[in-house]
Parts: structure tokens; sequence; C-alpha cells
């Protein structure tokens, strides 16, 4: 099975050779000339830059030796050095400017505008699957605004040391302002047989233990746990409250793909592991080592519908009970499946965020500002592998959890893999198990235990 998790990296080179004369014949410098190189291809410092500052009369020899083939130029100035800085930002500003597309076998500067995104300390990307599948629900309006206000407060609570309290209690009762001018329209958008659930929700997210005024109160006092502990809990609410307005699927599926299985909501399949050389899972808190752990994993077929409809009707058809795991530095994967052929070959299904619907066949263009609404980029994230055959499609069988490492990502916290894979759910519980799988173990047996209502099967006669 190719299953390439690293995409291939282009990188292009531009050196710069700037020459400082000093500025009268009673300076004490000496004439230097500096060699600035942008991710040259240094073997021990691979991909950093690198300043050589090199007495005049060598300097010749070693351009010659460091830069071959390359055209060289030189600016010569006179100044003192602590004008030094000013001109690089020129001569910068000059390159990029003068030649904005890359030259063959050239390196850009490391941090170009393509790879903002992935570079950009300020991408706000989900950081559990809990969050990322939340985002995904296809809710009322005043509810997501409503959410996204809350979840605001996530990246301040992240602020160390003095923490903006004053925006934070400034989102709450935007929230609560909302939700109360637009009650009936919440609560309009839920089924009927499901508003008297609906409207118990509605109530304690307003007045409840653990509701927008409780989380208010929580600011005022200025304590980061319970104002955490109450976010979360109101964040809970309003997921629970916005599932009840997503019954089905948003949109239509293409025609051509209307023989495929789909899930048109939410499901939970509970996958039971089992050590492969009889050893043990570690225990849980008090307990005792495990022969056998649980990983319960959220499909979402609001984000991806045939890739978790295929996904289940595997799972359904147990098709996954006994199949043996793999265990990389980047995923834990199940076995190819060669030996079965139940499984449909989905098309690659992705759904950009901020969009209606998916895309199909097409990868996202990550680097250019495309995001997925289901990331990959979290630890536990469950999508297949690509086909053999063609990678615009995903494998019928194969899957794996993907086990994100932000050390191994750009700045902005997204997995140099992102929008290349068919992402349809998260590992909610059990996640601590991913990292003790290894090469070897067992899936003992995988159950749908929720959503089995909103799976749909094709009429296979």
């Amino acid at each position: 099975m190719a299953f390439p998790l690293s995409s291939a990296v282009i990188s292009h080179k531009l050196s710069f050779n700037v020459s400082i004369a000093p500025p009268t014949r009673r300076s004490n410098l000496k004439p230097t000339h500096f060699i600035f190189c942008f991710n040259g291809k240094d073997p021990e410092r691979s991909g950093r830059s690198r300043v050589y500052c090199l007495p005049k009369n060598n300097h010749l020899k070693e351009l010659k030796d460091q830069h071959g083939t390359l055209t060289n130029s030189y600016i010569s100035t006179r100044g003192h050095t602590n004008k030094l800085q000013s001109l690089i930002a020129v001569i910068l500003v000059f390159v990029q400017i003068s030649s904005p597309l890359p030259l063959v076998g050239w390196d850009v500067l490391p941090i170009s505008p393509a790879n903002a995104v992935l570079y950009s300390p300020d991408t706000k990307v989900p950081r559990t699957g809990e969050l990322a599948l939340r985002r995904a629900i296809p809710a009322n309006t005043n509810m997501k605004t409503i959410q996204d206000s809350l979840e605001d407060i996530l990246y301040l609570l992240r602020i160390p040391q003095r923490k903006p309290y004053g925006t934070m209690e400034g989102n709450v009762k935007k929230a609560l302002k909302i939700a109360t001018d637009e009650k009936d329209s919440i609560l309009a958008s839920i089924p009927t047989d499901l508003r008297e659930k609906g409207s118990t929700l509605y109530a304690s997210l307003i007045d409840g233990k653990n509701g927008l005024q409780a989380l208010l109160a929580c600011i005022k006092d200025k304590d980061p746990d319970k104002v955490s502990v109450g976010l979360a809990s109101s964040l809970d609410t309003i997921a629970e409250l916005e599932l009840l307005q997503a019954p089905g699927l948003s949109f239509l599926l293409p025609e051509q793909y209307q023989r495929y299985p789909r899930l048109t909501g939410r499901g939970t399949v509970e996958l039971t592991i089992e050590k492969g050389d009889g050893s043990t899972f570690s225990p849980e808190a008090g307990g005792e080592p495990r022969k056998t752990a649980k990983i319960q994993v959220i499909i979402d077929g609001y984000s991806a519908p045939l890739t978790a409809g295929n996904f289940s009707k595997l799972v359904i058809d147990e098709a996954y009970n006994g199949a043996k795991l793999r265990s990389t530095d980047q995923a834990v994967l199940s076995d190819n499946g060669l030996d079965k052929s139940n499984g449909y070959s989905v098309p690659l299904e992705i759904k950009p965020s901020g969009q209606f619907e998916p895309l199909y066949r097409t990868k996202l263009d990550v680097q250019d500002g495309e995001l997925p609404t289901l990331p990959l980029s979290v630890y536990g994230a469950v999508a297949m592998a690509h086909s053999e055959v063609n990678e615009e499609y995903s494998s019928p069988y194969q899957f794996f959890f993907y086990l994100y490492d932000k050390r191994n990502a750009g700045l902005g916290g997204l997995s140099f893999d992102e929008g290349e894979f068919s992402v349809f759910g998260y590992a909610t519980a059990g996640r601590d198990i991913l990292s003790q799988i290894k090469t070897g173990d067992v899936i003992r047996s995988a159950k749908l235990i929720e959503g089995q209502d909103r799976l749909v099967l094709p009429d296979e006669k």
C-alpha cells in the first residue's frame, strides 16, 4: 500500500554577498564581506540561514568554493556597521519584487507568502478532536455565532500572566445576548419531536449550573481554572443543541456517488485492541494491566458522508475483526485488506472549512490558505489511506490513526500532510492507547455502537 505521510517539499536557493567598507582610514574595522545563505545546503545545518564573515583577501576563493555556478551580487557601501540590518532589508525587498518567480535550482526565502499558513503562529486550528467535531456540525447560524464567540476564549486563556478577562467577559455577554434575543429562531431549528429536549438544553445553557451566567461569574472572579471548566461545559451543551438542529446532511451528494454507502450524521465506533505478543497495556488509574484496551472513535458523516459510510459498513460487516495493526512514528495503520473485497473505493473526500459541501478527488492547497473542516493535524485523527491505484481515491479498506506531533509541524500547528487525506473522525476515548500500539497488535473487534440508524446502504441488487 502506497502511504506517503510526508509530502515532498520543493526548496529553492537564494544567496547574497554583502561587502561593507570602513567609513574612514582611522576606523579600526577591517574590510569584511558577509555572505548570507538562506536554506543553503549545509549538511550539518540543513534548512537554516547561515552568515559567513570573511576577510577581504580570502573572500573570492571562498565564494568560488561555496557558490560554483551561481551568479553572485556584490553590494558595497560606506557607513557604520549598525546600518547592516537596514541594508539587508532593502536587498530582500528588492529581490522579492524583482524576482517573484523562483529560479530553477534556487531557494526562495524560508517563509514565502505561499507557505504563510504553515508557518504562521496565529493559525487557529482545532487542538482536539472534540473541538474539530463541534466546528463541523452544520447548525443554526445563531448557534455558530455563539460558539465562535466562546471558542475565542479558548485562545485567550492561553495568554500567560495577565489574561484579558475584560475581553472574555465581552465575548460571554455577546453570546448571552444572541442566545436570549434569538431564542425562537434557535428552538425553531430543532425538529418538533426533539424540541422538548432542545428547550431543556437551552435553559441549561443560559442559567444552568455550568451555563453562560455561571461562566460570566467565573470570569469576574478571574479564576482561569474555573473559567476553563465552565467554558468546556457550555461548549458541550452548545454541541448537543447543534446536533439536534442538524439531523441529516445539509447538501445533496453528486449523482455519481449515490451508489456508495453514506452516513448522514454522527456515529460512534468502539475498537477493542489486543496485544499481538501476549503483553499488556498500561493500567488505567488505580487499575490492573490490561490484555485488551478500547478506543472510541466519533465518525462524522456531516463532513465526509461517503468515507464515514464505507467505514461504518465495513465495521458492521465485521471486516476489521482480527485485522492486524502496524505502528510507525506518524501513524497506526490497519492492514491493507488485500484479502478482503467488501469495501468501496471511495473518492478522496475533503470538506474545506467554511464551505457548504465536500470536494471530491481533490486535495486542498493548504499552502495557499485552504484548510479542511476535519483537520489531520490532531492527535488521534482517523483517515483512510490512499488507494494504491490512484491517489484521487481512498483505499477501500485501510485506515489509520494519525499520531500528530507539533514538533514535526509548521509553526501554525499544521501537519505537512494536511489536506492530503480523507479524515472522517477522531479518537475521543482511549487516545492514550494509541502510543502503546505496536506492529503486530490486533483489532479483536470493531462495533458501531451509535449511528446505525443514520447509515444509508445502497441497493446492491
